[in-house]
């Protein structure tokens, strides 16, 4: 009996000392849906865990949601693909500084037959005004994301409030958006990222393109730590200082390349915004 007590307190105490280890240093990042489902973070990330011993916790959202969280000071660090609204999100003090990281394009993806006429069109604008005179299906994001967010600002610039049942408003990430679409034989406007990334899964085809209003970029911003004591700031940093290397920007520049034919994002020689 003496000897088994004496293995249970030996037991006790190894446990009660890996409670009070020290533990992994960690963060959690607000980011867009796209960077999961384009499977980038999984490239990305063990490389910086392995270089800093940080685990990065990620909460993949609409960029709409991303911001909020920062705000709230419920992540540490945003990855995000809105510039006005980073912008803003900066200069209201909720983050400490923007940089860009990277960049892709958007698309209007659809039915390989496309019924609206798409494939004909001149420019972004004028695709979605085909859409809208076919009352073709249109899946939107409906999420307040970066890829909204554009959509918005291009009904905006063809003078159309987009409105009745051919307009399908999704309020779920891009993924599940383009597998709707695929459903609903409608169209989307996805990042062109996510669309490769699940082409393969999909009847969609990439309708039209290479509009420079479609650029794409993607921002990191630490979140403020004089809005938010307890965010961990400099860990944040690190996390920012990694993403504009040269080692996590051939990563991204070489990303898709090999399994799509094409990498999924473009990576950014010349961040902006300012250091992280």
């Amino acid at each position: 009996m003496r000897a088994a007590s004496s293995l249970v307190i030996a037991a006790a105490l190894l446990l009660g000392a890996g409670c009070t280890s020290t533990p992994l240093k960690s963060i959690t990042v607000a980011t867009t849906t796209s960077t999961r489902d384009t499977g980038l973070l999984d490239e990305l990330l063990p490389v910086f865990r392995t270089k800093t011993g940080i685990e990065v916790r990620v909460v993949a959202v609409g960029t709409g949601q991303a911001l909020e969280i920062g705000r709230r000071g419920d992540a540490d660090v945003i990855l995000t693909h809105d510039p006005v609204g980073e912008e803003r999100f900066v200069a209201e003090g909720f983050g400490t500084t923007r940089t860009e990281v990277m960049s892709n394009d958007f698309v209007l993806v659809g039915p390989p037959d496309d019924p609206g006429g798409v494939g004909g069109a001149k420019s972004a604008v004028d695709a979605f005004r085909r859409v809208m005179d076919k009352q073709a299906v249109f899946v939107s994001r409906g999420d307040e994301s970066g890829t909204h967010q554009k959509e918005k600002a291009t009904w905006a610039l063809a003078g159309i409030d987009p409105a009745g049942d051919w307009y399908v408003r999704s309020g779920q990430g891009m993924g599940a958006v383009l597998r709707m679409a695929d459903e609903k034989r409608g169209y989307a406007l996805s990042d062109r990222g996510t669309f490769l990334a699940q082409r393969d899964k999909l009847s969609l085809t990439a309708l039209c393109a290479d509009d420079p209003a479609w650029v794409n970029r993607y921002a990191v911003i630490p979140v403020n730590p004089g809005r938010h004591p307890h965010v961990k700031h400099d860990l944040a940093r690190q996390f920012a200082e990694f993403l504009v290397s040269d080692e996590a920007q051939r990563l991204i520049a070489d990303f898709g390349r090999a399994k799509y034919g094409e990498p999924l994002f473009r990576a950014n020689p010349r961040p902006v915004g300012g250091g992280p």
